[in-house]
């Protein structure tokens, strides 16, 4: 039985001036994703796939390193788009994570609403998992849209209750029927 590993990269570098996309990993980041490549979520994986966004990729090509993994990028892995406001401070962010989850049908502040982001999301996994063949089926992505697709496979209405607890989790899901296993669990 193989699975889908839905993984969030881990603690990023934080620069105001620099495009929220084209943030990387911190030091921290880096060596967890490094420990968790080595570790047994990773060994029946056969191909992995990540967000075109900095962060996870970087963190892919980490995971994808110990085993040799074929590695694929989908822009539509990518975070809700949140351009419109770009970087926010902390306590600002979080209140707008809370409106984004809170109203899904709604932009908040020009970003992409949570419909529209797990609407493409979901095609996404859904496409990259009906022609994947093998073993299990990693994918990179971020905190937001990740919870999105966990609600729509686990058929919970969108709410942040649901949403990993900081950076750098992952959740398991069969990969035939796309149930989740699990909800999230630290890398």
């Amino acid at each position: 039985m193989a699975d889908l590993i839905v993984v969030t990269h881990p603690e990023v570098t934080v620069d105001p001036a620099v495009p929220v996309p084209e943030w990387g990993l911190s030091d921290l980041g880096r060596a967890r994703a490094q420990r968790f490549a080595l570790s047994g979520e990773m060994e029946a994986v056969t191909r992995l796939c990540a967000s075109t966004e900095t962060k996870a990729r970087e963190t892919a090509e980490f995971l994808a390193e110990p085993r040799a993994l074929p590695l694929s990028f989908d822009a539509r892995l990518g975070e809700n788009d949140r351009s419109a406001t770009g970087f926010l401070p902390p306590e600002v962010f979080e209140a707008a994570a809370d409106a984004f989850f809170a109203t899904p049908a709604e932009s908040h502040r020009g970003w992409e609403t949570a419909l529209a982001a797990q609407a493409r999301i979901v095609q996404a996994v859904r496409e990259l998992t009906a022609v994947h063949d093998g073993g299990d089926l990693a994918i990179v992505t971020h905190g937001a849209v990740g919870t999105l697709l966990y609600c729509h496979l686990m058929g919970l209405p969108i709410d942040r209750r649901y949403d990993q607890p900081s950076q750098g989790h992952h959740w398991r899901a069969d990969l035939a029927t796309l149930r989740p296993r699990h909800g999230w669990r630290p890398l």
